[in-house]
């Protein structure tokens, strides 16, 4: 079962990751987009976190899981592939671009609370790092190799036509999951009104002393990465004058750091403790950060690339030993109610991070912009310093009753 589940998410992210490079340059190189517009897409491609992420874990819980998770891989299939056919007739508009992005974003969320929450139910306890780590390495690995085929077939084939890929991804993917078990967990005869529901989750993850500042570590971190999806198109191709292969090489190098981070995640979890890992992580991270808008022409590619790839090891080892501390520390019953508070809180912060960063870019240049949002990567390190998880040495592997 597990395999199956490995091989459909590995599949749309392939997908997925083509698009990465794809879907902004689209709205750069064939609609004219500024970094404002260009966050607007970001923006819309996040914002349903905030619109409907903490109703996510009740929706997820009430539904058929499996049956869900196909319904949001065929959604997702039509939008991207209705900007191939609005291009194709000649009708393609930024707007067509946002509503894309935003229905996209919509039924991401559902899946992948679903996601989230089924995968304790087909793996072992004492399994979970391990899958995790592998998930996430499956997911660095097309994120290495994704942009770098994503820029040449752009080169190639054109930036809208690349789209199609994805699309194709997300029904390989429904394919996959409809032959999985339901997943579902037990249902009670009466369940309380969602906004009980919603509050419960909520609460826990706010008042559980661990899970609430690595939580503010994580919000910060996808701050700076909303704000880089909106700049970065910008900064490589204006800035830097990468032509679309080139792009899609530079942020492929995103995809090396997290395989290396993926790869290092459970290693440096044993042997320094999974609190002290991702406080180390988070602080290597923030200074590599530093190195994306540090150089000009030749150079300045190369620093991108090693700041993207350090920025991101840094970040995939917080994720992993965070989101396994997650789903080992939250009682089942709050399991998806708990992913789904998470993401609606960091992940909420993508959309806003993109829009801040195109707001700032109207007023002082991409570059500027670009030291600013990056220096923000710090706030993560010192959420958890100031917090108990400077005090152990491990994150906590049981609940707590808070």
């Amino acid at each position: 079962m597990f395999w199956r589940y490995w091989a459909a998410g590995a599949i749309s992210q392939v997908g997925t990751a083509v698009t990465a490079v794809a879907l902004p340059l689209v709205a750069v190189t064939v609609l004219g987009a500024s970094a404002f517009e260009v966050g607007l897409v970001a923006a819309a491609s996040y914002a349903a976190w905030i619109l409907i992420g903490l109703p996510a874990g009740v929706i997820v819980r009430r539904l058929p899981l499996r049956g869900t998770q196909v319904a949001m891989d065929l959604i997702r299939a039509a939008a991207i592939g209705s900007i191939p056919l609005a291009w194709w007739l000649g009708e393609l508009t930024l707007v067509h671009l946002v509503a894309a992005a935003l229905v996209i974003s919509l039924a991401n969320v559902v899946f992948d609370v679903g996601n989230a929450t089924f995968l304790p139910s087909i793996v072992a306890k004492d399994e979970l790092t391990a899958r995790n780590s592998l998930i996430s390495a499956t997911h660095s690995t097309t994120h290495l190799g994704g942009p770098g085929l994503g820029g040449l077939l752009v080169q190639l084939l054109g930036a809208v036509p690349t789209l199609v890929i994805d699309a194709v991804s997300f029904l390989v993917s429904a394919a996959l999951l409809r032959k999985l078990p339901s997943g579902n967990a037990p249902q009670p005869e009466s369940a309380p009104p969602m906004r009980t529901q919603i509050r419960d989750g909520l609460r826990f993850v706010l008042r559980h002393p661990v899970m609430r500042p690595c939580v503010l570590g994580a919000t910060s971190i996808n701050f700076v990465n909303g704000a880089l999806m909106a700049l970065v198109p910008v900064f490589l191709v204006r800035d830097l004058g990468a032509a679309p292969a080139v792009v899609g090489l530079l942020v492929a190098f995103d995809g090396v750091g997290a395989l290396i981070g993926a790869t290092l995640a459970t290693r440096l979890v044993n042997a320094m403790g999974s609190a002290r890992a991702i406080l180390a992580a988070s602080a290597f991270g923030a200074a590599c950060c530093l190195l994306h808008p540090a150089g000009a022409g030749g150079w300045g590619m190369v620093l991108f690339a090693l700041g993207a790839a350090g920025f991101s090891a840094g970040v995939v080892v917080f994720s992993i030993s965070t989101r396994t501390h997650r789903q080992v520390a939250s009682p089942p019953d709050l399991l998806s109610r708990v992913m789904a508070t998470v993401r609606f809180v960091s992940w909420g912060a993508i959309p806003v991070g993109a829009l801040a960063a195109g707001v700032v870019s109207t007023v002082i240049d991409t570059r500027t912009t670009l030291w600013v949002f990056c220096a923000l990567a710090f706030l993560a390190p010192v959420a958890l310093w100031f917090s108990e998880v400077r005090r152990i040495r491990d994150l906590l592997d049981e609940p707590v009753v808070v």
